[in-house]
């Protein structure tokens, strides 16, 4: 048998999820130590107020003003929003453009609360597409199956796949505990993710 061969008898044991992807600009995320700060204090603060199966998504426009200010203002926005039971915010916090979603998805794995800081343009809804696309992916509940039986497969025949977005997305997610393997399909093959 050969390698190719194995290969493919191997994947047909494994239960595949594929993504695919319509060509759009992808935001062009900010990992400076305000934006990293930002984000980790909003994760520690408010993660543990999000109930089971809901992912909480932020977005915040650079350069961040007041990131202190804003923190707060954002961490009593989203328990609001929450208590509301509402899915969606879009406000600007003391100069600051901030979007928040409330996503179906997730699971006791994966990441409650993630945030990315952004440059102004292009619009940063496909931070949301992304991530309501790969939560899906996952499942959701106490019953999703372990890393072990599980791989992602970003599909880039076209060069389409807002591949960096989707890298940053999972990563935010930890997609890697619910998947054992995160590959990206090219014309040139398969690579790691």
């Amino acid at each position: 048998m050969s390698a190719q061969t194995s290969r493919r008898a191997r994947l047909g044991r494994v239960p595949v999820k594929a993504i695919t992807f319509r060509r759009v600009k992808e935001p062009r995320l900010r990992f400076d130590r305000t934006a990293v700060g930002l984000v980790r204090r909003l994760q520690a603060a408010v993660a543990k107020a999000v109930p089971d199966g809901k992912t909480v998504i932020v977005t915040v426009t650079a350069p961040i003003r007041q990131d202190s200010k804003t923190g707060a203002a954002l961490q009593d926005r989203i328990r609001q929003l929450l208590a509301d039971g509402r899915a969606q915010l879009k406000a600007t916090i003391h100069k600051n453009r901030i979007q928040i979603r409330v996503l179906k998805g997730g699971t006791g794995r994966t990441s409650r609360l993630i945030g990315f800081v952004h440059n102004p343009e292009p619009d940063p809804s496909l931070l949301f597409d992304v991530t309501r696309t790969v939560l899906a992916r996952m499942g959701s509940g106490k019953r999703a199956p372990t890393a072990t039986d599980r791989w992602l497969i970003i599909a880039n025949q076209d060069g389409r796949a807002p591949v960096e977005t989707v890298r940053q997305v999972c990563l935010a997610l930890r997609a890697r505990t619910v998947f054992k393997r995160i590959l990206l399909a090219e014309r040139e093959g398969l690579r790691v993710l």
